[in-house]
């Protein structure tokens, strides 16, 4: 299992080894002991999350209070995304800067989300099954979004499709609106947390 930071601090992208045979393919896809080599400390996983999403389905931009926050280990089951991490964090170096990996069937990667970080996704076929690990249950008065067609953000979207998204996710503010309404976690307070963790 390789793990390697993404450009967003706080942000891994994992690729499995598989074995394939003339029965098919296995492969470890989450190695908690190895996760914490790069964290500092072993996820705690809480809750497993699915979600099945149409071709075009654009989810996010997610993101949890910090305390707790909350850490997410994302894969595809089925089908295949393109998969978004944003950094929210107000004094963070690289505020408003994303990174994206292509999660599938073929490669099988996974993406971890650190505490404190945006979330979004893009599915690219129809039944597209993601499935998340949780360091923390969902917290309804702790969770916020991002509008993720925010020019500011500018993620790498076509410009020639029509999303779907959820009239939470509609509605949901710009960057800067978010930032200004000071619901958006700081960098110190991220820095915080991960050191509480780690001790």
């Amino acid at each position: 299992m390789l793990i390697e930071p993404l450009t967003v601090e706080g942000a891994f992208v994992v690729t499995p080894r598989q074995i394939a045979d003339e029965r098919g393919r296995f492969l470890e896809s989450f190695r908690g002991d190895l996760l914490a080599q790069q964290l500092g400390h072993r996820p705690d996983i809480v809750q497993t999350n699915v979600s099945v999403s149409s071709a075009g389905t654009l989810r996010g931009i997610h993101f949890a209070d910090i305390p707790p926050g909350q850490g997410k280990y994302v894969t595809a089951l089925t089908g295949s995304l393109v998969d978004y991490v944003v950094d929210v964090r107000v004094g963070s170096p690289t505020f408003g800067h994303w990174d994206s990996v292509l999660l599938d069937t073929v490669d099988r990667r996974a993406v971890w989300i650190s505490e404190g970080l945006g979330h979004a996704f893009r599915a690219l076929e129809d039944d597209t099954t993601a499935m998340y690990l949780c360091t923390a249950t969902y917290n309804p008065t702790g969770e916020h979004g991002i509008h993720p067609l925010d020019p500011a953000v500018g993620l790498d979207l076509p410009a020639d499709l029509e999303f779907t998204l959820s009239a939470k996710d509609e509605a949901a503010p710009t960057l800067d609106e978010a930032r200004r309404s000071g619901i958006l976690p700081t960098y110190a307070a991220w820095q915080a947390h991960m050191t509480s963790r780690q001790s």
